[in-house]
């Protein structure tokens, strides 16, 4: 059974309205009101209830959960419309599981940030986080990570949740000619953004992380976004630096560790990364102002790329997956996790079953989350660090990660699903063009 977790009672949470400056229920409304309205048989009531309490913010959220089903009706029907309710108060599907509370519009989001004076994490995804479809990440995030008791408390207490859609989900349905059918997302990825109350990129975690590894991120992270936003804006530079610095150097020696472990004898050492300054000697040597300023980065940028190639080329896919067995520990689903899944197929009341799957869900996003952290994450530790002008804004930022490191730019319609050089032998390749679109060529 999943685990819910205590909360206030209404009266507190009134209290609470005044404190953070959301707007108050009216003397015509009250919380219990609007919760019970919610659920009302009445479309035009209920809706108007939902949109109230989505208004509220986290405090009507928490109002809602306050009135489990068992309280109401409980009834199998009854429990349904509560659950989808409450993915709409959340904007996330699936949310009795982690009963958390996401923006989805920007200037609320930094409003909010700016009042509790933390963090924004801003999930992208191709699709919507509140619906079953959306990209495979974002789903097995809502899955593994967000469900997960200990990682719900962590993002409730620390961070302000935003998501935005990057661009719908491609999906594909299996017509096997006999009524049935099968239906999946094809492509797509999702990355995780913390950003300062104004929307400035921190750091970023780009695709699929197991829920331990996922927690260490964020308690590493959070403190050092709470530190930039104590600092000036002439301290605030260093800070930064300093902490991809250190992550950088961090993961390419943790990469060398492994494979190390792995060949019994030492890996070839790495190149330590430069500081960002030349020094005097450097400098001197220099005779064009412009190559003072460009050296310090074009030698930070060599020393990395010459330590990334030499890890790559030591790392083949049996190292891969032995370096993902030894992280076992970062993939691990809690109960809450596996009586989710549980209750979204089940065929998982089966105890062997679930196991199997289990098994192999967990072996994956421990794949995932090393190949993500020692490729992807450390290419975003590299732009922050090298003071690339697309890390200072989360559009441009976002724009570089879904064209360099997950290969799917805006500017392919397509997604990479439709190369031009493949013949399929199907009139216009099988693509149908929006309205307005060019003809195709193919």
């Amino acid at each position: 059974m999943l685990k819910l977790l205590p909360f206030a009672p209404i009266a507190a949470l009134c209290f609470a309205l005044t404190l953070t400056g959301m707007d108050q229920p009216t003397r015509a409304e009250s919380l219990e009101g609007l919760v019970r309205q919610s659920l009302s048989s009445e479309s035009e009531e209920a809706e108007r209830a939902i949109a109230r309490l989505r208004e509220l913010g986290p405090t009507g959220l928490q109002a809602f959960l306050d009135r489990r089903p068992p309280d109401l009706d409980p009834s199998e029907a009854a429990i349904a419309r509560w659950r989808r309710v409450l993915d709409r108060l959340c904007q996330q599907r699936d949310c009795y599981a982690s009963q958390l509370y996401w923006y989805t519009d920007w200037e609320r989001a930094k409003a909010a940030a700016r009042r509790s004076g933390k963090p924004i994490l801003s999930l992208r995804l191709l699709g919507h986080l509140d619906e079953d479809l959306s990209c495979a990440n974002s789903r097995f995030f809502r899955v593994a990570v967000y469900a997960n008791a200990l990682v719900a408390s962590r993002l409730r207490d620390r961070v302000i949740l935003h998501w935005e859609s990057v661009r719908p989900v491609p999906t594909v349905t299996v017509d096997f000619g006999d009524g049935r059918t099968l239906k999946r997302t094809v492509t797509g990825n999702s990355i995780h953004y913390l950003l300062d109350a104004e929307g400035r990129p921190l750091d970023a975690l780009p695709g699929l992380y197991g829920p331990q590894a996922f927690l260490t991120w964020l308690d590493r992270a959070v403190p050092m976004a709470r530190q930039f936003a104590r600092l000036s804006a002439s301290e605030r530079e260093g800070v930064l630096t300093e902490y991809h610095r250190d992550r950088l150097e961090t993961i390419q020696q943790q990469w060398r560790g492994d494979l190390a472990a792995l060949n019994g004898s030492p890996s070839p050492a790495l190149e330590p990364i430069p500081e960002g300054e030349p020094d005097a000697e450097t400098a001197g040597r220099l005779a064009v102002t412009k190559m003072v300023v460009e050296f310090p980065v074009l030698e930070q940028l060599g020393a990395i790329e010459r330590n990334r190639q030499t890890l790559e080329s030591l790392t083949n896919r049996e190292f891969w997956q032995q370096i993902a067995r030894d992280r076992a520990d970062t993939a691990r689903l809690d109960v809450n996790s596996l009586a989710l899944m549980r209750d979204k197929n089940p065929a998982f009341a089966d105890p062997e079953q679930l196991e199997a799957v289990q098994t192999q869900f967990e072996a994956m996003m421990a794949l995932d989350t090393v190949r993500n952290e020692y490729l992807l994450h450390s290419q975003i530790h590299q732009w922050f660090l090298t003071g690339d002008p697309t890390a200072t804004q989360v559009s441009t930022l976002n724009d570089r990660v879904y064209e360099e490191l997950f290969l799917t730019p805006n500017s392919d319609p397509w997604m990479g699903l439709a190369p031009e050089n493949i013949y399929s032998a199907i009139d216009d390749g099988g693509l149908s063009p929006q309205p307005g679109d060019r003809a195709i060529d193919r």
